[in-house]
């Protein structure tokens, strides 16, 4: 057995070294172990684990055959389709937003097509979410509705989204280059005389502001559109089982869906909103939550689906949620990447569970958390997040650091535009996938290499095949 095992290891050895030669690129473990094909249908971009090479295009020659080889192969089928996709992105936190305001101008607008255009050096980030009022990557705390203590507004007639300036100008710079980006809202906090604590932390909506609470969001949509903004979805509140953050509430499964039945969702259908409500919003150790939202039969209508983070749990929660309602839809709305991480252990992870997990369990979006912050992880507000690292780092007027989150998001969504479908792919023990089929019939392989070991594989598709190879913890997204 241990021969075998060597005379295994010698031959894909062999193979990546031969590769090389063949292929003329400067990635060894990319090229393709057929002989060499005549044309090339199929682009590999790859990013290494170790960061040597992150998000390029090979040179590698790979082209569909039916010569045998001993490999292991991963079937892409499109005619087995499942969801539709509507985006991969970011949350634009208001931080995000005062961070990208800190460079200059012809640089920020140099930023913003990179991230949000669809030219050859973009990476066409197409689904934002953003906070109703502050998060906890604002600078500071506020509403909409801030009141002086013990103060009221019922009739929301001090209704302003001036605390969001900043923000609002930087979505409609987005707007420009994308007019057709999908935006989810959800608030961490109702203004704090609303609550049972008088806090923006913790605590509970009061019962008699629910109604004053679902106008609260119909404004907010309504002023966003006048601004030239359109909400797709809200959200009732982000991660309503941890009311420890600044802000926070917590908001139980029954309180939702009595909030959602009895005032959000009929609010909406009065101001004639086409807003989708989507429940939850938090950890894949809870599905019993959106379950419980869903099963209320009076809530149930007014719901489009629920949305999940994968701070505790399994990504496969998101399924359970599908099986039981499989006419609602499925987000997957957050993940950070921290400070203390590594390049190399982040990029295996996330896209395995986030961008791989999270579609192959039905879900329309894969957002990480925060676009961008500053070189101290800021800004933040007292007691939020202080680890929460951006997908990109501004440091001056003209620089900025482009971090593993740039790269987790930027292998699906510089390839995968809103409306492709998900198809049919199988998995490997090392491989790790996810297909896709574009509207203009593009077919997208996204594949990570979850072993600790070179892995060489053919991609399979419509009787054909061509071989690949992907080196330990490396990611490739392919397109033909």
């Amino acid at each position: 057995m241990l021969q075998l095992r060597n005379i295994r290891s010698f031959i894909i050895a062999t193979l990546l070294g031969v590769l090389t030669g063949c292929a003329q690129s400067s990635d060894s473990s990319s090229s393709n172990p057929n002989p060499i094909p005549v044309t090339n249908d199929v682009d590999f971009w790859l990013t290494k684990g170790n960061g040597t090479v992150k998000l390029e295009k090979q040179s590698t020659i790979l082209g569909f055959n039916t010569a045998y080889n001993i490999y292991s192969n991963i079937e892409v089928d499109d005619t087995q389709m499942y969801q539709s996709v509507d985006g991969f992105g970011f949350t634009l936190t208001g931080g995000s937003a005062q961070a990208i305001n800190q460079l200059a101008v012809s640089k920020k607008q140099d930023v913003l097509q990179e991230l949000f255009g669809t030219n050859s050096n973009s990476i066409s980030i197409n689904y934002l979410r953003i906070s109703i009022g502050a998060s906890d990557l604002n600078s500071s705390v506020f509403s909409y509705d801030d009141m002086p203590t013990g103060q009221t507004d019922v009739n929301l007639t001090n209704f302003s989204l001036t605390p969001d300036a900043q923000l609002i100008q930087l979505i409609k710079d987005i707007l420009a280059i994308n007019p057709s980006i999908k935006i989810m809202a959800a608030p961490w906090s109702p203004p704090v005389w609303m609550k049972d604590n008088a806090s923006s932390i913790g605590g509970s909506l009061q019962t008699q502001y629910y109604g004053v609470y679902a106008n609260y969001f119909v404004k907010y949509i309504q002023m966003m559109q006048q601004e030239g903004i359109h909400i797709d979805a809200i959200t009732p509140q982000n991660e309503p089982l941890h009311p420890g953050n600044n802000p926070s509430m917590l908001m139980l499964a029954p309180q939702q869906a009595d909030f959602i039945k009895n005032y959000l969702g009929p609010a909406f259908q009065v101001a004639g909103l086409t807003t989708k409500i989507v429940v939850y919003d938090h950890n894949c150790d809870k599905p019993e939550y959106p379950i419980t939202v869903l099963s209320d039969s009076a809530a149930n209508p007014f719901i489009d689906g629920s949305a999940f983070h994968l701070y505790a749990g399994d990504v496969s929660a998101l399924t359970t949620v599908h099986n039981a309602f499989p006419n609602k839809n499925i987000y997957f709305t957050e993940q950070y990447t921290a400070s203390s991480g590594s390049f190399d252990g982040d990029l295996k992870w996330h896209i395995k569970n986030v961008v791989i997990g999270s579609m192959r369990n039905w879900s329309k979006t894969a957002l990480e958390w925060n676009l961008a912050n500053d070189a101290s992880y800021g800004p933040h507000t007292d007691g939020g997040c202080t680890t929460c690292k951006g997908a990109i780092t501004i440091t001056g007027s003209f620089s900025l650091e482009r971090n593993v989150g740039y790269y987790i998001i930027a292998h699906a969504s510089k390839f995968v535009p809103s409306g492709s479908v998900r198809i049919a792919s199988t998995q490997t023990s090392a491989i790790n996938t996810v297909a896709f089929k574009t509207p203009l019939g593009k077919k997208i392989l996204i594949a990570e290499n979850d072993s600790a070991t070179p892995s060489v594989f053919n991609i399979k598709y419509n009787g054909k095949w061509v071989a690949v190879s992907l080196e330990a913890g490396a990611v490739g997204t392919f397109i033909w």
